[in-house]
């Protein structure tokens, strides 16, 4: 059981992270084009960076998100495995406890 929740934990740790890698080159990308609209003076060029600098920040908020999520999946993650392994520890006492006494 130990193994299957590392593995699912793992698993969703991966999916979040390409979520935030593909986020973050989409605004390099982003931040790029404000740039050269902001240098090229142009009036459409930095009126379309209205829209761009609304895009990026609601990419910013989808990265905090996906942080957040990750933070808390973490903290689960965790938990479950400390539950998994004290079970396994208590289970292990048990069938200790449960061996027949040597009689002397």
């Amino acid at each position: 059981m130990f193994p299957d929740v590392q593995g699912k934990g793992m698993q969703a740790f991966e999916k979040s992270f390409v979520q935030v890698q593909s986020i973050l080159d989409q605004n390099r990308v982003l931040i790029n084009e404000i740039n050269q609209n902001h240098e090229s003076k142009i009036p459409d060029n930095l009126g379309r960076n209205v829209g761009l600098i609304r895009e990026l920040n609601n990419n910013i908020r989808k990265v905090v998100d996906l942080y957040s999520h990750l933070s808390s999946n973490f903290s689960k993650n965790m938990d479950a495995v400390v539950q998994v392994q004290g079970d396994s520890r208590l289970a292990a006492a048990a069938a200790a406890n449960m061996m027949p006494k040597r009689t002397r």
